[in-house]
């Protein structure tokens, strides 16, 4: 194939983000892609040197070279600055969040066969912020479901299903209690599902999705939830394959993607050299595979799963010894 040069902009984050962005880069800078890496802050480095955790320059990096890869990004817990993954989301309508998940052998699960993927509508639902104080002593969030939003994330994860030739999918939701917010959403997918009638379409109360997934998880195939119950299923999903240290991701819009592991930033083993890059390696697998390198991304994810399969160089948090340049290396070898 004919090698052409891709400019990437790559966000290393904070706390263990700029140890497992250099592992990843490493890992994608070995396949001689002729990918180029401008770099971009956010977070806490980012407030620290801009004043804000989400810089107008890092946002002009991302809409110009239209695709990022972002290591993990602290977010204070009920105070301090809000979030800089929702506000990326929202600033350049990265309205698909979309999460798979595998079984990796070597990874300590009690499932051997776990083969799902999580479509998760990333712009509204609570996740909008729309907040307020009402007095000194209670608190009120608006939960914003729109036609629009639910249409189009359902039609991201038909058109997935179609081409990866998945057998179903399986929306989840409260409509029995959320009767209009979580009404519209499912009649939106419904009139989504009727365009794929050789796909396999279900409706699953979101808490009893979750104990079917614990109790089963090959009876389902592909998932589409509101922003919330997204966001925690997947996370849940995580959990059947060894947790979110393996579980690669992706916010997509329609002219930009930025791909991210969904781990949180570690600070407290930062500097260390022990951080495990897997998820941050597995999501820049697909962000090749959205660049047209098929064949590559493949080659990346059979390298990681020889490593960690062979068990010898392989993270403290995988039952191993070896340091991230370690691991990256051997990771390296197998390419």
């Amino acid at each position: 194939m004919t090698i052409q040069s891709k400019t990437v902009t790559l966000i290393p984050g904070d706390g263990i983000g700029p140890e497992v962005t250099r592992a990843t880069q490493a890992v994608i800078d070995a396949l001689d892609l002729g990918i180029q890496w401008e770099e971009a802050l956010a977070g806490v480095t980012a407030l620290e040197q801009f004043g804000t955790p989400l810089p107008p320059e890092t946002l002009a990096a991302v809409e110009r070279n239209k695709v990022a890869l972002k290591g993990p990004v602290t977010t204070p817990v009920g105070t301090g600055f809000r979030s800089v993954n929702v506000g990326l989301r929202k600033a350049l309508d990265l309205y698909a969040n979309v999460r798979p998940t595998q079984t990796i052998p070597g990874v300590a699960s009690r499932y051997s066969d776990v083969d799902l993927v999580i479509f998760r509508e990333n712009t509204e639902c609570l996740y909008a912020g729309v907040e307020h104080m009402v007095g000194e002593d209670a608190a009120e969030s608006i939960r914003i479901i729109t036609r629009k939003a639910s249409q189009r994330i359902a039609r991201r994860t038909f058109e997935f299903a179609q081409a990866a030739g998945r057998r179903k999918v399986t929306a989840g939701h409260k409509a029995n209690i959320l009767k209009l917010s979580d009404g519209l959403f499912l009649e939106a997918i419904r009139q989504v599902a009727n365009e794929y009638p050789q796909i396999e379409y279900e409706e699953v109360i979101v808490d009893a999705l979750c104990m079917r997934l614990v109790l089963d998880p090959t009876q389902f195939d592909v998932l589409v939830l509101p922003n919330l119950f997204g966001d925690i299923v997947s996370d849940v999903c995580a959990g059947l394959v060894g947790g979110l240290g393996v579980a690669p991701g992706a916010n997509l819009g329609d002219a930009v993607a930025i791909f991210e592991a969904v781990h949180g930033s570690a600070p407290q083993i930062a500097g260390t050299n022990t951080a495990n890059p897997t998820a941050l390696i597995l999501s820049a697998g697909m962000m090749l595979e959205h660049l047209g390198y098929t064949a590559e991304a493949a080659r990346v994810r059979n390298a990681v799963q020889q490593v960690i399969a062979a068990g010898k160089q392989v993270t403290p948090d995988l039952g191993g010894t070896a340091s991230t340049t370690e691991y990256t290396e051997a990771v390296i070898a197998q390419l």
